[in-house]
C-alpha cells in the first residue's frame, strides 16, 4: 500500500472522528450542563491522551527552541478551541451533515488563501477554477444539506 494511500485512510478515519466528536461533546454538554464544561473536558483529556505519547516519545525540544517560537505559532489551540466549542454548540440545531459541511466550506475557503500564500512556510499552491469550484461545490452541498 503507498505511503499517499495510507495518509489518505488516515485523514479519512480522522475526518470521521471530527464527525462523532461534534455530537458525543454535545452530549456531554447537555449531560453536564454547559458546553464550555465538556469543551473543557474534551481538551482535558485530549491534552491528556497527548502528553502520554509526548512523553512515551522522548523528542523534548530545548529551551531555547520553545523561546524562540513566533507568538503565531502558540494559537493552534485557541483555533482548536474555538472549533470544539462552535461544533459542539451547534450540532444540536444544525445537525451533524451540515455541520460538517459549514466546516468543510470553512477550511476550504481558508485553505485556498493558505496554499495561495504558503501560510506557515507551506508550498504555495495557484488558486485555479477547479479549487474555487470545489468550495462552490461544497458550499452547494451545504445549502442542499440544509433544505
Amino acid at each position: 500500500m503507498s505511503a499517499n494511500l495510507i495518509s489518505f485512510i488516515t485523514v479519512i478515519i480522522a475526518g470521521a472522528a471530527i464527525a462523532m466528536q461534534a455530537p458525543i461533546n454535545s452530549a456531554l454538554g447537555a449531560t453536564a450542563g454547559s458546553n464550555l464544561f465538556a469543551a473543557t473536558a474534551s481538551f482535558l483529556i485530549g491534552t491528556v491522551c497527548l502528553l502520554l505519547l509526548f512523553m512515551g516519545s522522548g523528542a523534548f525540544p530545548a529551551r531555547e527552541t520553545l523561546l524562540s517560537v513566533p507568538w503565531w505559532m502558540w494559537t493552534g489551540g485557541l483555533l482548536g478551541a474555538f472549533y470544539v466549542w462552535a461544533a459542539l454548540s451547534n450540532v444540536q440545531s444544525i445537525g451533524v451533515l451540515s455541520l460538517v459541511a459549514a466546516v468543510m466550506l470553512g477550511q476550504l475557503a481558508a485553505a485556498l488563501t493558505l496554499d495561495a500564500i504558503g501560510f506557515g512556510n507551506l508550498q504555495t499552491h495557484d488558486i485555479s477554477w477547479q479549487r474555487i469550484l470545489s468550495v462552490f461545490l461544497v458550499g452547494g452541498g451545504l445549502i442542499l444539506s440544509r433544505y
